[in-house]
């Protein structure tokens, strides 16, 4: 009865603590523990015992994941550990405005080792350079695009 008990505490115990430590491995072991211990029980006390503690198990997981997902978040130390705000920026490939940007001049505002960041007639973009490191401050021409970012390459050392 003491292993099974254990089981089931130590399953439940991984599964709360998941919240805190993502990544699945603690909630697998303890989804691992929690049939483990229903298996003891439908071992040593057959049917009967076995459906108690399966029942117990679901009960206690139920319950913990409604404290951790509900209760929680609404503490102090919820409010610490979940996030609550939203990016609001967006991803998007550079498109038709990349086409514009060819040829024109532009500055390295970071090293480019070789992505880093350019400014282009006064934007901000990503760029790449494929003659490898340049340093902040070059300057630059726009010779392509791909997807993300703009392919740059030192204003004296055009292709």
């Amino acid at each position: 009865m003491t292993l099974i008990a254990a089981f089931l505490a130590l399953g439940i115990l991984l599964i709360a603590v998941e919240v805190f430590v993502p990544g699945g491995v603690l909630g697998a072991l303890g989804g691992l523990l929690l049939i483990g211990g229903c298996a003891l029980a439908f071992q040593a006390y057959g049917p009967g015992g076995g459906l108690v503690a399966l029942l117990a198990a679901g009960g206690l997981g139920i319950l913990v994941l409604f404290i951790e997902f509900k209760i929680l978040p609404g503490t102090r130390m919820g409010r610490r550990a979940f996030l609550s705000a939203a990016v609001a920026a967006d991803a998007a490939p550079l498109g038709r405005e990349a086409a514009g940007l060819i040829g024109q001049a532009g500055e390295a505002l970071t090293m480019l080792s070789p992505s880093g960041y350019v400014s282009v007639a006064g934007q901000r973009y990503e760029g790449f350079c494929q003659t490898g490191q340049v340093p902040a401050g070059t300057m630059l021409e726009v010779v392509g695009a791909d997807n993300f970012r703009l392919i740059v390459a030192p204003a004296a050392l055009k292709s």
